[in-house]
């Protein structure tokens, strides 16, 4: 087999799933990051930043996983602290109050995996609310970096599986400006 071959199979192992899931390598390369972190917070702690539009998953060492979020609108973004309450994979959606008031067409349940369904691969619950952080339908992914919910933070689908896989119920959040 010649370089060249050898090559363009090693691409294509790599970029092929990428492709068929929807999403580009500069997603994924741009979605999370590990970055130094200028904020006293106990390893382990979400902090969400809703100017920056930025996830932080606080590590021991003086850094964070930072992922790229879309937060609430700016008449729907909160602040304050909670923590995970549960942990879904293809969660079903029932729309809270507030988004049926705005698209009263919704169905009352979004069953969960259908393409429709804005919670994605995955959510983890917040106590306190209606709020969660979660995945994105294929058709919200562009919301990504954006201020576009109702509270919920949203994630590409990559990295909410991520986040998932690294936190537990009772993990701390933190919501800040």
């Amino acid at each position: 087999m010649t370089v060249g071959l050898k090559r363009w199979l090693a691409a294509a192992a790599i970029f092929a799933p990428a492709a068929l899931a929807g999403f580009s390598a500069t997603d994924r390369a741009e979605a999370r990051e590990v970055v130094r972190l200028r904020q006293d917070m106990p390893p382990g702690t979400i902090v969400i930043r809703n100017s920056e539009r930025r996830l932080y998953l606080v590590q021991d060492n003086g850094t964070a996983i930072r992922y790229r979020i879309a937060v609430g609108r700016p008449s729907e973004q909160w602040r304050g602290e909670t923590v995970i309450s549960g942990r879904h994979v293809r969660p079903a959606w029932s729309p809270p109050a507030v988004v049926r008031r705005a698209n009263p067409r919704l169905p009352d349940v979004i069953a969960g995996g259908a393409p429709n369904n804005p919670m994605g691969a995955a959510a983890l619950t917040l106590a306190g609310g209606e709020y969660a952080i979660h995945g994105t339908s294929a058709s919200m992914r562009r919301s990504i970096g954006t201020a576009a919910s109702f509270g919920c933070f949203r994630m590409y689908d990559e990295d909410v599986m991520d986040l998932l896989n690294r936190v537990s119920v009772g993990t701390r959040v933190v919501v800040t400006h």
